[in-house]
């Protein structure tokens, strides 16, 4: 065997394995059963399978351009090189791809469980409402929703539209990482939806120049860092004026740890300080609802923290003396300061935080009596109060908060509803 041939049988070898691995991901029901694949809302299954199935595509197309280049005669050397140069970058582009499907392979797949499929559908409702209540008015398309259920301390968010892993193709859906810890607290899908609004009307640069523009004359170090967190400040915010009070316990819980964790200034994180966060967020509630149970919580840490032995003077209990005196200065600059981002109007004109004050919501629940948690209409024309007035009674009630939380998990896992039809899966 002559060597261009050795080469060349080598080369159709190796175009032959991964041309059987692109084919072998085609089959989407082995990405995640087809039980889990039922457990999505017809239009958001679509989405991304067509999304999914479309890498897919993308690769095999490269596969038979190559087959085809490929095919005839031995190459010579300089073809043998770049059709080895191809197959390298077929390669990554297939570990691209199966990052991208492994991705949401693992997420629909949480939805094996048919009253956990229905509890996230839920929850896919819920954010997705929310997130359309604030951008339709903007004039912007909201993104369907996909919640998913994994393990670790906090939520997180892939958005709608970025880029996925193959630098190539959007991401076809918000997808939203829910905790178990939070599993009956989701006050958290409400931070993530954040991070999509503020992407979606460009919120969060301008207010990171608020937030410095304010700052400056105190600290430039300061002003300089909240510039620096403006995007988990604008996500914070976004969930406050959503649902009140119910996120500041719920993310305090996510954020707890001893004091030299809740004082650790992190280079580069995008978060504010544990200790600094906690208190901005009660700070929201304190500006927009007068005196509550943010008080305590805000006094409970601030004591637990500043001027301990050991910390006292460090960085961290520096900053955050320094960030409590202009605290409602910045709860002025992100609700109230009119912002190019929203027609030149202020985020509380979009979305009044006054909505979701405890009185609010305890009004909402008494002229509606029964048919809070039984009414379809109320369930699709207030989700999110809904949602927030039930987080908001294990709170207030924490002796019966097991009995709240499954309420509140029967509720949404109601609004979910059963899967999609049999047939209607076998069309998807």
């Amino acid at each position: 065997m002559t060597e261009p041939t050795a080469t060349s049988d080598q080369l159709a070898a190796e175009l032959a394995h991964w041309r059987y691995a692109v084919d072998a991901l085609a089959d989407l029901d082995v990405v995640a059963s087809p039980a889990a694949w039922a457990g999505l809302e017809h239009y958001l299954r679509l989405q991304v399978r067509d999304r999914l199935a479309a890498i897919v595509a993308a690769l095999r197309l490269e596969v038979a351009q190559l087959d085809a280049a490929a095919g005839g005669d031995p190459p010579g050397v300089l073809r043998t090189r770049l059709l080895r140069a191809r197959l390298l970058r077929l390669r990554n582009r297939y570990f691209q791809a199966e990052t991208i499907l492994d991705f949401y392979g693992d997420a629909i797949a949480t939805r094996s469980n048919p009253n956990l499929a229905a509890l996230l559908r839920g929850f896919d409702t819920v954010a997705a409402d929310g997130l359309a209540a604030l951008l339709r008015p903007l004039g912007l398309d909201s993104p369907p929703v996909l919640v998913y259920l994994d393990k670790g301390r906090g939520a997180a968010i892939l958005r709608a539209g970025v880029r996925l892993w193959d630098r190539a193709n959007p991401s076809p859906a918000a997808a939203i990482k829910l905790t178990r810890h939070n599993l009956s607290q989701p006050t958290a899908l409400f931070h993530e939806t954040g991070h999509q609004f503020a992407h979606l009307t460009g919120w969060t640069a301008e207010l990171g120049d608020g937030l410095a523009s304010t700052l400056g004359r105190r600290s430039t170090e300061l002003a300089d860092l909240w510039r620096s967190w403006a995007s988990e400040v604008a996500a914070d915010v976004h969930a406050f004026a959503l649902c009140g009070w119910a996120p500041v316990p719920a993310l305090a819980n996510v954020v707890d740890g001893p004091t030299d964790a809740v004082l650790r200034i992190i280079p580069g994180d995008p978060h504010p300080f544990a200790l600094v966060r906690v208190l901005f967020n009660a700070a929201l509630c304190r500006v927009w609802f007068g005196a509550g149970p943010w008080d305590a919580l805000a006094r409970t840490w601030a004591d637990r923290h500043l001027g301990q032995p050991g910390h006292a003077g460090s960085d961290g209990d520096r900053l955050a003396r320094l960030s409590l005196g202009a605290l409602g200065d910045l709860v002025e600059v992100c609700t109230r300061r009119p912002m190019g981002a929203f027609g030149g109007r202020p985020l509380s004109s979009v979305a009044d935080p006054r909505r979701a004050s405890p009185a609010a919501l305890a009004e909402l629940a008494r002229v509606a009596g029964p048919s809070l948690l039984a009414s379809t209409y109320l369930a699709r024309k207030e989700p999110v109060r809904i949602l927030a007035w039930l987080a908001g009674r294990a709170l207030e009630d924490p002796r019966h908060a097991t009995d709240h939380w499954r309420t509140l998990r029967g509720w949404v896992a109601a609004l979910g509803g059963p899967p999609a039809p049999a047939q209607d899966r076998a069309a998807a």
